[in-house]
């Protein structure tokens, strides 16, 4: 038997006269995280416009329509209202969060400071101030604020969360993640903490994990556009795009200048019909297959067998990653092995070195490692992770096997491009990012 959920007066439960409670609230987020947000999206700007319109609005209607707008994501709509209510410690908290969520976290910390003042309470007000004061690069400071408060509060998700972002801003990873999982634990409903824990899972490679724990972070609102955004992106990467779409979409529903959002819809709204070809994925596992496949598996001399082994050279895919000059560099390896082994490849759609790992050399250098500068030469050797990519372009780098400056500017944009999931969006990236270091990709 399938229960269908109560419907709501959602007319009511956001324009009620009375202050709005901790149920009223719980009530809001229901609907926003059900099957009447739509309702209650024309509820609100409704709303919106009749509180605009009136000259004579009360400090309670301001207060719930702040606090409804906080809960929707209208974070700017949230300080306008809040601000205009003076003397509650509940207009001051949310007004905070909200201002949080706009990164004007010096102000957030006043608002939370004028809540506990105004009766809200004090411990909760201490800890969200803590994580504006961090947020203004000062850690220490907030860890000082934290343990203030630890008597009452150290068995809150809040004070765990808190702990576990001091921790992460020092580097130390493994024991924020502690205090990350420890705040779920208390709250399985804290979504910055299962935010944070989606992110390190994302960093880490585990997509499954970290799509669960953005799902659960994005079960109860306010949703943050970031867990939508990376979400979003972890969904394409796995071929689900309509749901990948729908996450750039609510993204564009709270704020439709978002570029990025905007962009990854549009790529691939754009091209919807070329993201997954199921013959293009088959020639890819055959690819792999064969570049695994043992030098010993052809039908090669002694001598070449022996040299190749000599060179720790065992698989046709260790062949691609050196050159012709590495080949010839070995003892006893010459001419006649040289022109075996071409024919090998060749019989397969391979070349040797097509490849190359940094530093080797190629027929078709981009740079001629000699003229370089140990600064340029130091630049080239800095990782991908240094530009700070998107998830999407850092899983296409990784895919495409490119770990290091010097082999991603070895590639052309359409090189880039055929790789799966890559479009022009996370093309215009690179491109940018690049030219922020003083490197452009090959034939740019």
């Amino acid at each position: 038997m399938v229960l269908t959920p109560e419907l709501v007066d959602v007319r009511h439960l956001i324009r009620d006269d009375e202050s709005l409670g901790t149920g009223d609230t719980t009530a809001i987020e229901a609907v926003i995280a059900g099957a009447q947000v739509a309702e209650a999206h024309r509820e609100l700007a409704t709303f919106q416009s009749d509180v605009a319109e009136s000259t004579e609005v009360g400090g309670t209607a301001r207060l719930r329509l702040g606090i409804v707008s906080y809960l929707f994501g209208r974070h700017e709509q949230a300080v306008e209202n809040l601000t205009q209510v003076s003397g509650s410690g509940v207009a001051s908290y949310y007004q905070g969060l909200a201002l949080m969520a706009l990164d004007r976290y010096a102000q957030a910390a006043e608002a939370f400071e004028q809540a506990a003042h105004n009766g809200y309470e004090k411990a909760q007000c201490a800890l969200v101030r803590a994580g504006a004061v961090r947020m203004q690069g000062n850690p220490d400071e907030a860890e000082t604020i934290v343990r203030s408060v630890a008597s009452e509060a150290a068995g809150r998700a809040e004070y765990s969360y808190q702990m576990g972002c001091i921790l992460a801003d020092r580097g130390d990873t493994y024991g924020a993640v502690e205090y990350f999982e420890r705040a779920v634990d208390i709250d399985s409903h804290h979504s910055q903490a299962l935010f944070r824990l989606a992110a390190e899972n994302c960093n880490r490679g585990n997509d499954d994990d970290a799509i669960r724990l953005y799902e659960q972070s994005l079960s109860k609102p306010p949703h943050y556009l970031g867990a939508l955004l990376n979400l979003g992106l972890l969904y394409e990467d796995s071929e689900n795009y309509k749901a990948a779409a729908y996450c750039f979409r609510k993204i564009l529903e709270v704020d439709p200048n978002h570029p990025r959002a905007h962009l990854y819809l549009k790529d691939i709204e754009a091209t919807s019909d070329m993201y997954y070809d199921e013959e293009s994925a088959r020639n890819e596992a055959r690819l792999t297959q064969l570049l695994s496949r043992p030098v010993t598996d052809f039908e090669l001399s002694v001598r070449s067998r022996n040299c190749l082994q000599a060179m720790d050279i065992f698989t046709l895919g260790d062949l691609t990653r050196v050159s012709e000059h590495d080949l010839l560099s070995g003892k006893n390896f010459g001419e006649t092995s040289l022109d075996e082994i071409r024919d090998v490849m060749q019989a397969h759609g391979l070349m040797i070195g097509q490849n190359l790992r940094p530093g080797k050399s190629s027929d078709h250098p981009v740079f001629q490692q000699s003229s370089l500068s140990p600064e340029e030469q130091a630049l080239l050797d800095r990782p991908i992770t240094d530009l700070n990519l998107s998830v999407r372009a850092r899983k296409c780098m990784s895919r495409l096997g490119l770990t290091s400056l010097t082999e991603l500017v070895q590639r052309t944009a359409d090189e880039l491009l055929s790789s799966r999931n890559f479009g022009v969006t996370s093309l215009n990236e690179i491109r940018a990012k690049l030219n922020e270091a003083g490197l452009k990709l090959r034939n740019d």
